[in-house]
């Protein structure tokens, strides 16, 4: 009961009628540092073989500045998803929909994002996504682009498979909780197995399979509270 009071009180900065500007924006760090925080880990092997790489060729200068801006780039892509997450957010809380700890108390709108994140787990566009994920050196070898500016361009690209990815995983933080650290450390290792395990990819479809009987459930469960 302790550790509840504290986190809503921690959380409750969120959930006010009227939203300030300081208010807003550091609802957008939390995002943009909770994204950072969850994705860096399943990028780590593309940015080491990317140091690696540009450390070992001949003709490279800078090549510390061009592995930044690689990260940055990906960096950058994640940041705006976390601008989208802080929009969303808003409008959510001005619907009611979220709780003081920032989770669903709406069990048919949890229900519609297990659903969706369930579905989209099995998906051509989510298999896509993932190959690129997980085949850093394919990756490279596609997309090349030399230089910081092409560093950057990389950072980009990788990105943007990543939240082709995960956009759907990510919105499952309204399910659990943004405030949840169980429920983030959770999504950052199942992403991390995804992208890097070898059974990742086809274990990560199956196991969509998961939030859609969760979904399923609530949905039924609520239909019979109001029945």
């Amino acid at each position: 009961m302790a550790r509840e009071g504290m986190m809503c009180g921690v959380a409750s900065w969120g959930m006010v009628d009227t939203w300030e500007p300081s208010q807003l924006a550091m609802l957008f760090a939390m995002w943009a540092v909770m994204m950072a925080g969850m994705m860096l880990p399943s990028a780590a092997p593309i940015v080491l073989l990317y140091a690696g790489v540009v450390r070992k060729s001949p003709g490279f200068a800078h090549p510390s500045a061009q592995v930044y801006a690689f990260a940055g780039g990906y960096l950058v892509v994640w940041t705006l998803f976390s601008a989208g997450a802080t929009v969303l957010q808003r409008i959510l809380t001005g619907q009611l929909l979220l709780s003081p700890v920032m989770a669903s108390q709406s069990p048919v709108f949890a229900a519609v994002l297990l659903l969706a994140a369930g579905a989209y787990q099995m998906t051509p566009w989510k298999r896509a996504c993932l190959a690129w994920c997980r085949s850093p050196v394919d990756f490279l070898t596609r997309f090349w682009k030399p230089g910081l500016s092409g560093g950057f361009r990389l950072g980009l690209a990788h990105g943007g498979y990543c939240v082709g990815c995960c956009w759907a995983l990510m919105l499952l933080l309204f399910v659990g909780g943004v405030m949840n650290l169980w429920w983030i450390a959770a999504l950052t290792l199942f992403v991390l197995f995804e992208k890097v395990v070898g059974i990742g990819a086809r274990l990560g479809r199956w196991m969509g399979l998961l939030p859609i009987a969760a979904g399923l459930w609530l949905l039924v469960s609520a239909w019979r509270v109001g029945g």
